[in-house]
């Protein structure tokens, strides 16, 4: 099997499109009452479901944790330092919940955490390299 993607179970549609969308960039052409988004983020598939709607399509019923959560995080990569700091900024600044301000970790990464407006955790980090030469 292959990573294909993932995807988040949300509250409020349009609330968490406008984040995605306008906040962080994500190019999401769905009206904010679709049910669900289904898009490719720098080659990576990237879903948001309703939850009402996926319980309805699963026909169970889920638990969501209210707040922060902690479960797992979302990854995004910019090229330099500056760009880490200057993209939590924003990013504060356009609705997002600040986690860890930007520093400087002891391996050597540029990394700072927010949450969306449901709690989901954000970590935008950098290694002063252009994504392609990152992990070489």
């Amino acid at each position: 099997m292959r990573l294909d993607g993932f995807g988040l179970l949300v509250e409020d549609m349009g609330k968490m499109i406008r984040f995605y969308r306008d906040v962080l960039g994500f190019e999401i052409k769905e009206a904010e009452d679709a049910s669900n988004v289904y898009l490719v983020k720098d080659g990576t598939l990237f879903l948001l479901y309703g939850r009402k709607d996926f319980e309805k399509m699963t026909n169970r019923r889920y638990d969501y944790i209210k707040g922060l959560n902690g479960h797992f995080e979302i990854a995004l990569y910019v090229d330099t330092f500056e760009e880490v700091d200057s993209a939590f900024k924003n990013a504060v600044e356009n609705g997002a919940i600040s986690i860890l301000e930007p520093e400087m970790e002891p391996w050597g990464q540029r990394t700072c955490y927010i949450a969306d407006p449901e709690g989901n955790l954000i970590e935008i980090g950098s290694w002063n390299k252009s994504f392609e030469e990152k992990d070489q």
